[in-house]
């Protein structure tokens, strides 16, 4: 005789099971991080789904689930380099009360990362700028943003060294910042090229004794 009450609680239990939602079995974050650098690395229009699958270590429908497609993907990668680097600038710069010393310590670390980064991949902004504007406005507008955040971030910490009185009245910050974030970033294409890691730092000592 067919047990129609076996039946219905297998059916039950199935239905309950199916409805449940799926459990990711990978850290959001550190998926992040693996396509960031990916990106990084490769270039977005080099990077395939496959490329992305393969490196991150999770299926398609979980990366299409969980980050959308490539480009949102490539767009959640960039904004946690750029959340990274403000962080790390901010830090690096509350702890350094000397705005001079602030920017020499950071522009040396950039020139240290650079000569240990054996895939020479430079700044990733400034990678983006050069493959992706202008035929893309939306990341025109992404990496411009990105530009006036850090702009300010060095903005506001020349203003503090002058209310400190290391740099004198009279200057004009704003371009002080944007001369200085400009050396920064060209330092990091520069060091793709020139491993002379005493020529950079030459460079960055007589770069911030002409403008600090």
């Amino acid at each position: 005789m067919f047990q129609w009450n076996i039946f219905v609680e297998a059916l039950l239990s199935a239905s309950t099971f199916c409805s449940m939602p799926r459990v990711k079995l990978f850290d959001e974050n550190e998926i992040l991080t693996k396509a960031m650098n990916l990106f990084w690395k490769q270039g977005y229009s080099a990077t395939s789904i496959q490329d992305l699958v393969t490196h991150l270590g999770i299926n398609r429908a979980s990366l299409y689930d969980t980050f959308g497609d490539k480009e949102q993907l490539f767009k959640k990668s960039f904004a946690l380099y750029r959340k990274q680097n403000i962080d790390r600038i901010n830090q690096l710069f509350q702890s350094q009360p000397n705005v001079r010393e602030g920017f020499s310590k950071l522009f040396n670390e950039a020139i240290d990362e650079a000569m240990l980064d054996d895939d020479r991949k430079g700044c990733f902004a400034v990678n983006n700028t050069t493959e992706l504007v202008p035929n893309n406005n939306e990341c025109l507008e992404i990496l411009s943003s990105n530009w006036r955040d850090f702009e300010n971030l060095f903005y506001e910490y020349l203003k503090k060294g002058q209310a400190k009185g290391q740099i004198s009245e009279g200057k004009d910050l704003r371009a002080m910042a944007s001369y200085l974030l400009i050396l920064y970033n060209g330092i990091q294409v520069v060091s793709k090229i020139n491993s002379d890691k005493k020529e950079l730092t030459d460079s960055v000592d007589l770069a911030l004794s002409l403008v600090v």
